[in-house]
């Protein structure tokens, strides 16, 4: 299984303030929607919180460490590795780690795959993305937007791929 973190984020690594996006991207909401569909989707409280439900056509899987937690919807798991093995239960090819900032830290260890937008502004946020090691991944495909209006700020989107270690 493929495990890919999905974010966007400003000039500063920052993606969220005030657990809101804090930005608005038409061509940014449509490429997740596309991308995610299908998929079982790992998120951290905070995060499902700030959507408020789950997402149509895809297996919401909530981290926490309240023991008490519970939801309607979606799944509850109270560590990553037991978010991964739901979905390797459901035979998803490709699992996507949504956020927030800590759900992110944890994950990029064990991340193959970064569907990342860069949005070029500076948000003035309170969460942020981890700086990852530019010798651990490759850039696959990249393609440019430009503002207008339905995109806030002109923005960039990548794929990177985590690179194999030499033999």
């Amino acid at each position: 299984m493929i495990v890919s973190l999905i974010v966007a984020m400003d000039r500063e690594r920052g993606i969220g303030k005030n657990h809101r996006i804090p930005w608005h991207l038409s061509t940014d909401l449509k490429r997740f929607k596309h991308l995610t569909m299908g998929h079982h989707l790992i998120m951290g409280r905070k995060t499902y919180e700030s959507i408020g439900h789950p997402l149509p056509g895809r297996v919401s899987i909530v981290l926490t460490r309240n023991p008490q937690y519970t939801l309607e919807n979606a799944l509850v798991s109270y560590s990553l590795n037991e978010a991964l093995q739901i979905a390797v239960a459901g035979n998803d090819e490709e699992v996507f780690i949504i956020g927030g900032g800590e759900i992110f830290d944890i994950s990029v260890p064990i991340a193959d795959r970064v569907y990342l937008t860069e949005v070029h502004c500076i948000a003035r946020c309170d969460t942020f993305f981890p700086e990852l090691n530019s010798n651990e991944w490759a850039i696959s495909e990249i393609s440019y937007y430009l503002a207008d209006d339905k995109n806030q700020f002109a923005h960039t989107f990548q794929i990177l791929n985590r690179m194999q270690p030499p033999c």
